[in-house]
């Protein structure tokens, strides 16, 4: 028998219509935040950031492929890793579904990543992925958007999601709610990307918008941990799911790492 709470039909319609205003509320809250997002001020981007695509060397301006917004995933794939960070994997898996819309409604769409393209086109190869990916190898791109830190940066503490963090921090951007005593989450998800902890957490991952208005790029938003969990798809149909998240551990994978059922 269930231990959870059971009613009748219309306790549970009750309940719902009690949970149905909280959910609008949350959704107008969710409105005006998006508001004041497309309110902040623009910032000027002089510098000439060089990326390399599948189509060639390309200029920021270029990634905006004749729009005028474009959205980046800075997605944690540095030169030493040996596969995509699994998180960022994780969210990774939702985005060529959207990527058509975006485009027919004046939106370019890129993930970055300081791997060599080479690297990022084998391993979109392997996880069956088509969105466009850019390499940032030997720009200054991700440094300047605060996601990349040097290990002079990471011994001292860095500056990440718009405040400062400890030194060594242990920082990944998932939905852990807690870990046994003998649990290290961090080192675990790295060696999935086949790095060890400093590495991994050289590259951060993040979010950031640009507009292009008469031929200038401009910066407008950038989020960062778990500014990033609207983005992360399968959060959004667990948190509707009848037991929630109920995570006991770490338990994702990339997609073809999970055993067969």
């Amino acid at each position: 028998m269930s231990t959870h709470t059971t009613g009748t039909r219309k306790e549970w319609l009750e309940a719902r219509l009690d949970l149905l205003e909280a959910e609008k509320e949350l959704t107008r809250r969710s409105d005006d935040l998006a508001q004041r997002r497309q309110a902040l001020p623009w910032v000027r981007i002089d510098k000439d950031y060089r990326f390399e695509t599948d189509d060639g060397a390309a200029s920021l301006k270029d990634l905006f492929r004749g729009r005028s917004q474009l959205v980046i995933y800075h997605f944690m794939f540095g030169p030493d890793f040996k596969a995509g960070c699994m998180s960022c994997s994780a969210i990774a898996d939702g985005f060529d579904g959207s990527v058509a819309h975006l485009q027919n409604h004046d939106v370019a769409f890129v993930a970055v990543s300081r791997a060599p393209l080479g690297k990022l086109t084998a391993y979109k190869r392997r996880m069956g992925w088509s969105f466009p990916w850019a390499s940032s190898f030997g720009s200054d791109f991700n440094a300047d958007f605060s996601v990349l830190f040097t290990p002079e940066q990471q011994s001292a503490g860095i500056e990440y999601n718009y405040r400062r963090e400890p030194a060594a921090p242990q920082i990944v951007a998932t939905k852990m709610q807690e870990w046994g005593p003998n649990e290290n989450p961090v080192a675990e998800i790295a060696a999935t990307a086949g790095t060890d902890v400093p590495t991994f957490l050289r590259d951060l991952p993040g979010m950031s918008a640009f507009v292009l208005e008469d031929g200038v790029v401009y910066h407008t938003y950038s989020t960062y941990a778990r500014g990033l969990d609207g983005l992360w798809g399968m959060y959004q149909w667990l948190d509707r799911a009848p037991l929630g998240r109920n995570e006991q551990g770490f338990w994702w994978r990339h997609h073809d790492a999970y055993p067969k059922r």
